[in-house]
């Protein structure tokens, strides 16, 4: 049997443990059902955000972003595209720095889009300024250690 990854769902904030093998296999959260990883960004509030980023074993990439921003709604698409992408193996999640401006300066975060890659409960890599799908799949490939 492969060796257990933990993994915050990202609708009810319940903690998972889903075989590394069954990742490309589309697992469901045990407590409400919601997919675990199906390649779409989802929106976070700060309680499973922090969750995420302290219990997750698979690569989780954070934008920190604001409606205002136009870098950041530029770059929307690209993320997206690079969430797709990079399914199974890391998820990419937004937090709204203006919903939440506690959780930006919790992170030290000083000009947005800010995106922070996480894994094993630590920061792994932090790059500010919008970049296109590519640069941001790079980003999670070279520093991360993907299944």
């Amino acid at each position: 049997m492969a060796s257990p990854l933990k993994m915050t769902c990202f609708e009810c904030g319940a903690v998972n443990r889903v075989p590394s093998d069954k990742l490309s296999a589309g697992p469901k959260c045990g407590t409400c059902g919601a997919r675990m990883n199906d390649g779409k960004v989802r929106e976070l509030d700060p309680a499973t955000l922090a969750k995420a980023m302290k219990n997750d074993d698979v690569p989780l990439l954070i934008d920190f972003w604001a409606p205002w921003c136009g870098p950041c709604r530029q770059m929307a698409p690209a993320f997206q595209q690079a969430a797709r992408s990079l399914a199974p193996q890391a998820r990419l999640a937004k937090i709204n720095t203006e919903d939440h401006p506690k959780v930006s300066q919790k992170h030290n975060i000083r000009g947005i889009p800010a995106l922070l890659l996480y894994q094993n409960g630590r920061e792994v890599k932090r790059h500010a300024g919008a970049i296109p799908a590519q640069m941001i799949e790079a980003l999670v490939r070279n520093n991360a250690k993907l299944s």
